[in-house]
């Protein structure tokens, strides 16, 4: 009997999976660290960062030189998500799972389908420490007037963010999509060399992306700090804490705000909401010192936050839910007739799926365990939406 449970849940949970591939984006674009090591939630993983190199001269000698002292650093990502969804399947349907490779049930569809977007909200949601930003809000990127200067934009300012050239992406929201979908040099062959994107609908690469259309990119929405100026003070390069005034206060600053500074042409994200005028915390460090003077701040409206980045700038951790069933199942944990988890090689998920026995009816029950984090922002550049 074990065998035959085990036998059906791995094949139910295995087609489960192969489902969240059409629902989740962000796994495959970011950094994953994965293992099917149990934890529970709330651990903490570390993803490996590399150090930056430098080449030197040679200098020829009897002796070779010393290897260069390098401290690569670590992000540090907290397994904090823990979502089940639970579905019901009668005889009929677990009989046609088993005899139909193609078969998967509607209602068990959802519920891998309200997980995926559990997980892809999680790691859209982590874009506030993001200071790259070009486009306009309430603008769509690509459309009248904007056109492919939304992709080349993007590129420079990863360029002057020193992001790494190979393996960006680009995830636009579907008004974005389609804008670049109507441009010639996304679309037609004699331009692209290729009729792909006519004929399958993506955009595929281009100006050094891969780009994606997705439904879950998030709405920044800005404080309505208005007349907002810096005091007369100095400030050096690199503070991230600047004394500003604001003439009405409205919300302030809220966090993941992007502002500017006169004489500066440096994009700045709030680190902490500031309701009232005062000390405002910022990164990156300031670009351009500040002599003793009055600078007008000029802060961002709301925007859709479609993204450009690299796969390092988002870390995402992956574990196989430890046992700690009784927290998520409460009083039907001691009827778990059966349990099995895999980890789907193509969105590096690991989900477990358990059968639960209650009284004259069975139900099936899905839970994945992860963390996200923004490991490095200067990777990431927002276009405004």
């Amino acid at each position: 009997m074990a065998n035959t449970l085990t036998a059906i849940l791995t094949q139910i949970l295995a087609k489960g999976m192969m489902g969240l591939r059409q629902r989740v984006l962000m796994t495959r674009l970011v950094n994953t660290d994965y293992s099917l090591e149990a934890k529970k939630k709330g651990y903490t993983i570390d993803i490996p960062l590399a150090a930056a190199v430098a080449a030197e001269a040679v200098t020829p000698a009897a002796t070779p030189t010393a290897p260069t002292d390098l401290t690569p650093t670590t992000a540090q990502i907290t397994l904090s998500n823990w979502y089940h969804a639970d579905f019901a399947l009668n005889d009929a349907e677990v009989g046609r799972i088993r005899a139909d490779v193609d078969f998967v049930p509607l209602q068990m569809n959802e519920a891998f389908k309200s997980i995926a977007n559990e997980i892809n909200d999680s790691v859209f949601a982590t874009y506030k420490p993001i200071y790259g930003f070009t486009g306009t809000g309430g603008t769509t990127p690509f459309g009248s007037g904007v056109e492919v200067a939304s992709a080349t934009n993007l590129r420079k300012l990863l360029h002057g963010q020193l992001c790494p050239r190979d393996e960006r992406r680009g995830v636009l929201d579907f008004d974005a999509e389609a804008a670049a979908l109507n441009l010639a040099p996304f679309s037609d062959a004699e331009k692209r060399g290729s009729g792909e994107t006519k004929t399958t609908g993506e955009l595929g690469r281009i100006f050094g992306f891969d780009w994606y259309g997705e439904d879950g990119v998030p709405t920044h929405t800005a404080g309505t700090a208005s007349t907002i100026a810096t005091d007369n003070a100095t400030y050096a390069i690199g503070v991230k804490s600047i004394t500003m005034t604001y003439g009405t206060a409205g919300t302030g600053m809220l966090v993941g705000d992007i502002f500017t500074i006169a004489g500066d042409d440096q994009t700045y994200t709030v680190t902490a909401t500031k309701a009232t005028q005062g000390a405002v915390t910022f990164t990156p460090g300031l670009k351009v010192a500040l002599a003793a003077a009055t600078y007008v701040v000029t802060a961002k409206g709301n925007h859709v936050v479609n993204l450009g980045f690299h796969r390092d700038a988002f870390g995402l951790a992956v574990r196989a839910p430890d046992a700690g069933i009784k927290e998520l199942l409460g009083a039907n944990s001691g009827n778990v007739l059966s349990s099995v988890t895999l980890q789907d090689p193509v969105t590096r998920l690991i989900m477990r799926l358990e059968l639960i026995r209650g009284f004259k009816m069975t139900m099936w029950d899905v839970d994945c365990l992860w963390g996200t984090a923004l490991v490095s922002p200067e990777r990431a550049c927002r276009l405004a939406g």
